[in-house]
């Protein structure tokens, strides 16, 4: 992939520059079915916002040594790598033993964080609370203000809570340090089935091969049977490719273009 292009909003940006992520979702609840896993749904609707590519998504259960191996391959394969639960107090939050193992580090006592605890907390700390302030020897701390327990970070990886309020929370205080050149959206609803119009979205690909075109047929709407998304980095192209479409499709396919 390196020295091609896509076109970006100033002009035409190397795949090559594009940041990339990973998420590496850590939880015997989540496989069991026991808790229902909505973390990846918004990392991925926030990063692709922010511009950065999440390309992967890794469920596994809360074994250290296989958090171990993931974390430290999915750190080498992406630019930045996001962890999903197993930092509570419990005897199955492993989550920073693996990170640690995966980078070669000991597990220690952040005595910031322990300091931390015991602002917010109105009883004595006790050994299941501070476990969760021992830590990868050398992570970074970021404070997230207003939380009492803040995001650590090891190397290329940030450890987020399991809990969607907590890890949407911690996320957004850390935002800016994900940048990328953000995608352009259109959707438009169509009266016609998609077997109807396949032949008129091949067509359009073969015109706008950089084109990111899904198609997502609908069962029970009343006013239209597909939704199809048109995404580019740049907003000309996206324009121009949805102008195409709503002139190529049947007339009155359309419902509305968002």
């Amino acid at each position: 992939m390196h020295g091609e292009c896509l076109p970006g909003p100033c002009g035409w940006v190397s795949i090559s520059s594009m940041s990339t992520a990973a998420l590496l979702v850590i939880g015997n609840e989540i496989l069991s079915g026991k808790v229902r896993d909505t973390n990846s749904a918004f990392l991925a609707v926030e990063l692709r916002k922010l511009g950065v590519d999440l390309e992967r998504i890794l469920t596994i259960p809360d074994e250290i040594d296989l958090i171990a191996d993931e974390t430290r391959a999915l750190s080498h394969a992406y630019d930045f790598v996001f962890t999903s639960g197993g930092i509570g107090p419990t005897h199955d939050d492993m989550t920073m033993d693996g990170i640690a193992q995966a980078f070669g580090r000991e597990i220690e006592l952040h005595q910031s964080m322990v300091d931390r605890m015991a602002r917010y907390s109105d009883k004595p700390l006790n050994d299941a609370m501070k476990k969760m302030a021992m830590i990868p020897a050398g992570a970074d701390v970021l404070d997230v203000g207003g939380l009492w327990f803040p995001v650590v970070v090891v190397e290329n990886v940030h450890i987020l809570p399991g809990i969607p309020e907590l890890f949407e929370k911690k996320f957004q205080s850390i935002q800016d340090r994900f940048s990328g050149v953000p995608f352009i959206l259109r959707k438009l609803y169509v009266r016609e089935s998609e077997s109807d119009i396949a032949d008129i979205l091949n067509a359009l690909l073969r015109e706008f091969p950089e084109l990111m075109l899904g198609s997502y047929p609908r069962m029970n709407e009343e006013h239209y049977r597909v939704m199809l998304t048109l995404e580019s980095r740049n907003e000309g192209y996206v324009e121009r490719a949805t102008e195409m479409l709503v002139k190529n499709l049947p007339a009155d396919a359309v419902f509305k273009v968002e």
